[in-house]
């Protein structure tokens, strides 16, 4: 489960994204962040049965930085408003499809996928579809995993992708820019009690999807 103190933490940051106020919270931001790593901490061996790429990972590792890259964005502020905790082969930079946590106020999620790759992993990945579409299709409309996961999210390409024949029936799959698949979750049930074996039961699910993906980029 998520404890209360990580969401009380992300409303008190939404208001007050600057320095001077986290450096005199650090202590709250350090505490909401350890629980969130004992959430990950718990979901890596558990994960690790059903997809061994994961039982060895860092936990810390998994966990992304609260601090922005502002120098190219509009918007100036300091940290995120989110924590974040990547399972992935490799490494939260590996390039690898993964399972991800995002817990921030009011806009909590639970994902899988590959999240904008750079075109030759994209490609790679394109290719992969391209020619085991029969295979792809069947994970992306299981029965219990389509429940959860309506859709591939993410923006698509307009055209079909270059290097793919615009003739091929299933073109539609090939235009995504991201093979990402979100569910969404409210503040209540990231604090219940079997929040974390809720997560870890929709990660199995994506779970045929990731390995999938990660196949393709073996090539």
């Amino acid at each position: 489960m998520i404890k209360e103190n990580v969401f009380e933490f992300l409303a008190e940051l939404e208001v007050n994204n600057n320095r001077e106020w986290f450096t005199q919270h650090k202590q709250l931001y350090n505490s909401a962040f350890n629980d969130m790593l004992k959430v990950v901490e718990y979901l890596i061996p558990k994960v690790g049965a059903f997809d061994p790429d994961i039982k060895n990972l860092d936990a810390k590792k998994c966990m992304f930085r609260i601090y922005r890259d502002v120098r190219f964005s509009k918007d100036k502020a300091p940290y995120k408003q989110n924590f974040g905790g990547f399972l992935v082969k490799g490494g939260r930079n590996s390039g690898n499809a993964g399972y991800y946590l995002h817990i921030e106020n009011n806009n909590s999620f639970i994902a899988g996928g590959i999240y904008m790759p750079p075109a030759p992993v994209l490609k790679k990945v394109r290719q992969e579809i391209y020619y085991h579409v029969d295979e792809f299709k069947s994970i992306l409309k299981n029965k219990e995993s389509i429940k959860y996961f309506k859709e591939i999210s993410g923006e698509r390409l307009v055209r079909p992708p270059k290097d793919f024949s615009p003739d091929f029936p299933d073109i539609e799959l090939l235009k995504f820019k991201s093979y990402g698949f979100l569910h969404e979750v409210t503040n209540e049930q990231c604090l219940s009690t079997d929040f974390s074996d809720y997560v870890l039961k929709l990660f199995k699910l994506l779970s045929p999807m990731v390995k999938f993906l990660n196949r393709g980029l073996e090539m």
